[in-house]
């Protein structure tokens, strides 16, 4: 499933999502090394043409493990201090890279990123967003493909 997929599934998380992730141009993603220990990166996450991409810098590690495993964590950015307003926001997924084609040329051309590079199509696996109601619950909602955002509430 990917962004404009999940989107339409999940409107209102879609938009908070993007609008955390949007706040600030550094996040972070997790990856699985060759040892299947994890590995944590920095990384801008860009939603475009409903899609997210992940675009890595050639030859990097991140990129490396990513072809070897596809299965990602990206974690927002949650910003200075300890406001995090809108909430603490992480999509999982897989990340298949996008080879030399027209999905790549149009990347390129529109976004202009340094060359040579990776790129890298998602497919979501879950969105998790988390955030505090009122100062009396943490609120947790969790959506995954085929099924509705599911809310938790604990005091």
């Amino acid at each position: 499933m990917n962004w404009a997929a999940f989107s339409t599934a999940a409107p209102e998380l879609a938009a908070i999502t993007e609008q955390r992730f949007g706040a600030f141009r550094h996040h972070v993603l997790a990856t699985l090394r060759r040892d299947g220990s994890p590995r944590t990166s920095g990384l801008e996450a860009d939603f475009r043409g409903g899609e997210l991409w992940l675009g890595m810098m050639a030859g990097s590690l991140k990129a490396l493990d990513l072809r070897r495993d596809p299965r990602f964590a990206l974690q927002a950015n949650p910003g200075e201090g300890t406001g995090m307003a809108g909430g603490d926001v992480r999509i999982a997924g897989r990340a298949y890279e996008v080879e030399e084609g027209e999905s790549k040329a149009a990347y390129v051309k529109e976004v202009e990123p340094p060359q040579p590079f990776h790129l890298f199509r998602t497919e979501l696996t879950e969105v998790v967003r988390t955030f505090v109601e009122g100062d009396t619950y943490l609120v947790v909602q969790v959506w995954r493909p085929g099924a509705p955002v599911r809310t938790l509430r604990r005091t």
